[in-house]
Order: structure tokens, then sequence, then C-alpha cells
């Protein structure tokens, strides 16, 4: 017998709790699926994202710098944000790619997807690959954003993860999907 069908949970009911913009929390009851008991679970609902890994014609890296809220300092990161409704995902990494940093590119790679917290996330992160990026104009931030924009050469992205220069999960993630693609720190054939 494959114990896995003992693993899903039947959902009882589940209703909005808050509303924060750019999520939404959710309360779900459940049932236990060995015991039967009612569980309460908060299941946080936001639109899905985006990453976006871009590399200039000379291999260097397009990195955004900026403050985050959560941990109170500044973050070194790649450009990425929120699909907007009616979006698809190679549209939101095109427009962040734009917004965020001023590059853009015609040569776009889908390297994966990952769930960013599936024990209470509805969303998932799409990492897309954006080859020979050049810059073609100004930043476009949105009233809340604060960034400076960086980069470095691509051989140099491991360094900046290994010391703690780089720490967000995604990000981390999204470099992840670069290496198995391209087979090590080099621009993919």
């Amino acid at each position: 017998m494959d114990r896995r069908d003992e693993l899903d949970w039947k959902m009882v009911r589940e209703h909005p709790a808050e509303d924060y913009r750019v999520f939404r929390v959710h309360r779900r009851e459940a049932l236990h699926p060995r015991t039967g008991a009612v569980h309460t679970f908060s299941i946080i609902r936001s639109s899905d994202w985006v990453n976006v890994v871009a590399l200039t014609p000379d291999d260097q890296v397009v990195l955004v710098r900026q403050y985050r809220h959560g941990t109170g300092r500044q973050s070194l990161e790649i450009p990425g944000g929120m699909v907007d409704p009616g979006e698809s995902p190679l549209e939101a990494a095109q427009r962040e790619l734009r917004e965020e940093t001023g590059y853009a590119t015609a040569r776009w790679i889908d390297l994966g997807m990952v769930e960013p917290n599936p024990a209470i996330q509805t969303n998932r992160c799409h990492t897309w690959l954006a080859l020979d990026a050049e810059r073609v104009g100004e930043l476009e931030l949105d009233p809340g954003e604060v960034l400076v924009v960086e980069t470095t050469p691509l051989s140099a992205v491991a360094d900046l993860v290994r010391s703690g220069a780089i720490t967000h999960a995604l990000v981390v993630a999204a470099f992840y999907h670069f290496l198995v693609h391209a087979g090590g720190w080099r621009r993919p054939a």
C-alpha cells in the first residue's frame, strides 16, 4: 500500500480573514487524514512572483540593492516582483526587469518555478533568464521602491552567496535554477 494516500487532508471550509493588499490571509478548516479531527490553518494567498537572472553580453549579472523592512537591512537581489492580474509570468519578468533596472532584451528562457513556502502560501515564484540584457532606459520604480542597480561578473555570484552578501532565499533558488540550466557558472549554450 502506498502511504502517500494517507497524507491528504480534506478541506471542510475556507474563509477570508484579512486583506493586506499584496496578500490575503485565509483560515482553512481541514480534517486530519488519520484521526478525523478538525484543525484550523492560516493560508496566505498572493499573486505569483517572478525573478529575473539578467545576463549582459559581457557576462555581468544585473542586481538590485534595496532596503527590506522584514530584515531591517539592505538586500542584494535580482530584479523581480509580482505578476499583475492578466499578465503572464514572462510579461511580468520583462516588465520588472525594465522597471527596476532599465535593462531589456528579446532573449528569454524559462528556468523554472518554486513554491516560496507551501506550508502557508499558495503562490509560485517563476525564474526567467534574460540573455544579452542591455540598458535601454531609466528606472520606473513604484512609489514605495528605492533601489540601486549594480552589476557583477557571473563568475562572482557563487562567492556572493557563499559570503552571505546574497541571502534572499528566492534569489538563491533562482541561481540554482540557472546553474542547472547552464551546467555551471557560465553563459548557457
